[in-house]
């Protein structure tokens, strides 16, 4: 897509944003951006920065490592896929924060190769609030457990929760999916303080970011209405 149109697409984005935050009472820079750019070209991306993104999406660990490299830019990468054990090493060099943490066994990972690091991985708890079989993410009712054990790993910060609801042609359907994980953020942050507080909620992609925001996402996850179709 040419540079043009991703500039033009990234206006209106914005301008949804800027609506839906208003709509909610809320300051639209308390929303993130996140441009995912999975399969996406190091060009495009070089566009995406020249029109004002300062954070990118990745979901597969090759692709990001040989992508990664060539954009020179000083902008932030996250990791928003489902990260297999064994690529922990490589995620935590790679990314300011990992959208996906849905097990134990997993975060001691992140929290072993961060402290190799020396440092402190961002990391959002991904719950599985529509209770879909085929999605990753934890199930709600276990969060609470988790993040127990989560706050006593030394070199994790937990940061929030995220979510993906089913997929659907109407917005509004991704709605209650929202809302339940906002209620489920706001019952750990009363039921962990002043130990911790959540303050990321990473819901809303191109198809149902407007109403992410009305709902209080932090953080919205938007590709195709920025680069496109995937070919």
């Amino acid at each position: 897509m040419a540079g043009a149109a991703i500039a033009e697409n990234l206006e209106h984005i914005r301008a949804r944003i800027a609506r839906a935050a208003g709509k909610a009472g809320r300051d639209p820079a308390d929303v993130t951006l996140v441009a995912v750019s999975k399969t996406v070209g190091v060009e495009p991306i070089r566009k995406a920065i020249e029109a004002g993104v300062t954070t990118f999406g990745e979901s597969y660990i090759q692709e990001a490592r040989a992508k990664i490299p060539q954009i020179a830019a000083p902008v932030r990468w996250d990791f928003i896929g489902h990260l297999q054990r064994n690529k922990v090493r490589h995620a935590v060099g790679l990314f300011e924060m990992i959208h996906s943490v849905d097990s134990l066994p997993l975060a001691r990972e992140i929290n072993l190769a961060a402290g190799k690091r020396g440092k402190k991985a961002r990391v959002l708890i991904e719950a599985n609030v529509s209770g879909e079989t085929t999605k990753s993410g934890i199930d709600p009712e276990v969060t609470d457990s988790l993040l127990r054990e989560l706050i006593s790993l030394p070199h994790l910060s937990v940061e929030g929760l995220m979510t993906m609801p089913p997929y659907s042609d109407d917005p509004e359907h991704s709605r209650p999916h929202f809302r339940r994980l906002r209620h489920l953020k706001d019952a750990l942050n009363e039921r962990f303080r002043p130990v911790l507080h959540l303050k990321e909620l990473s819901m809303g992609m191109s198809s149902d970011f407007a109403v992410a925001i009305e709902e209080g996402a932090t953080i919205v996850r938007i590709g195709t209405a920025i680069f496109g179709e995937r070919s």
